[in-house]
């Protein structure tokens, strides 16, 4: 091989040099309540009628989950018994953001440590170049990413990014961010972690927005381990796509306010994925010359039941092709941006080596209104 052959050669080695997702591990609280025992929680406080008592059940019973984790217990206990809110029927005075912010700082870094040790190894940890944190629930400084370096003993010249307030959506701007140091250097070993408290925001209004988002969301942390070696099967990233529709920007938001972090939900947000999606998906698949067609897997952020059957009607899924968006909203609602983590977790536990080079199409959304799209491909050294 001549030198300008062997040149060529490396470049081209460097150029196409691959990310790959080897292990996801995931948490969530040891407080985990059922969703008909919230409902009531939210019936005894906020229904000062019986139409906003009819709204609630509906709301929870038409959720498709059947059970959340939080970091706070009160949710399945009597009032008595609370230990977050007050002890009386109009929980008064309600938490500032002060002491939601106080009960962020405590439980947040446990549960992303629970989601890191399910993830790597110990000598893997030693081995970690880029810690990747992800939060939109709480926000503190020093915040959780030196106590991650702290606990676990991380390498104090570690090279740390903060992703922060962007929403459901935001492990994938994670994932980017990794491709792209592992791209620059394929000695990088990047670790994300994800950790959202999404049950301390709980808003004291009847609002549908309010309903809504009380009725979806939980708490849970994944953390996921990228190398540019494959170790067993694994996920190489192959594509990125993502796109805004801004005429959909009020259907989702997140603000702070005086009471908390205020959640904007409209029942609007489907009909924007629905617009978007079919577009979306063409322009991801359309860099790889691929179609729907062609994609064995998916795993697709379950903001909410209706966003996943939109997605199907749209792009000709079954509920089948979709199962794994349908059980982690089952088990755990939405948690924000972990949660298609979660999905992705339990697409990668059940692979076999029948699986290797099979296609998997990931989406998420979130404030903008801000829809990802992700093409990864099964992997096997």
């Amino acid at each position: 091989m001549n030198l300008l052959r062997k040149v060529s050669y490396y470049y081209l080695a460097s150029t196409y040099m691959m990310s790959y997702i080897s292990s996801i591990g995931t948490a969530v609280p040891k407080n985990k309540i059922l969703q008909s025992q919230i409902s009531d929680f939210m019936v005894r406080h906020l229904a000062s009628n019986e139409e906003t008592e009819k709204a609630i059940r509906l709301f929870y019973r038409a959720s498709g989950i059947s059970s959340r984790h939080s970091v706070i217990a009160d949710f399945g206990k009597e009032i008595t018994d609370y230990s977050f809110f007050p002890k009386n029927s109009d929980l008064e005075p309600f938490p500032t953001v002060s002491k939601r912010m106080s009960l962020y700082q405590q439980e947040a870094v446990p549960l992303a440590l629970d989601a890191i040790r399910n993830c790597v190894s110990s000598s893997q940890l030693s081995e970690v170049t880029h810690l990747i944190t992800v939060s939109c629930t709480g926000m503190y400084a020093p915040g959780i990413d030196i106590e991650i370096i702290e606990q676990l003993g991380l390498k104090s010249d570690i090279q740390r990014t903060a992703i922060n307030f962007m929403g459901c959506y935001a492990a994938f701007n994670a994932l980017k961010v990794a491709d792209a140091l592992i791209q620059s250097n394929p000695a990088s070993k990047v670790l994300v972690v994800a950790v959202e408290l999404c049950s301390i925001h709980l808003l004291k209004n009847t609002s549908e927005d309010s309903l809504l988002s009380n009725a979806l969301f939980g708490d849970g942390a994944a953390a996921v381990y990228l190398t540019s070696q494959p170790n067993g099967l694994s996920l190489s990233l192959k594509s990125f796509y993502s796109d805004v529709d801004t005429d959909g920007k009020q259907a989702m938001a997140w603000h702070i306010d005086d009471f908390g972090f205020s959640m904007t939900l409209s029942s609007e947000v489907p009909e924007v994925i629905k617009r978007g999606i079919g577009s979306l998906t063409k322009k991801l698949l359309g860099k790889l010359n691929l179609s729907v067609n062609e994609i064995e897997h998916f795993a697709i952020h379950p903001g909410g039941k209706r966003i996943l059957q939109v997605i199907e009607e749209e792009l000709g899924l079954s509920k089948e092709q979709n199962a794994g968006a349908y059980d982690v909203m089952k088990r755990y609602g939405n948690m924000s941006s972990p949660t298609v983590l979660f999905v992705l977790k339990s697409l990668l536990d059940n692979l076999s080596p029948s699986d290797v080079n099979t296609n998997v199409l990931s989406f998420a959304f979130g404030p903008g209104l801000t829809m990802e799209s992700m093409l990864l491909k099964v992997h096997q050294p």
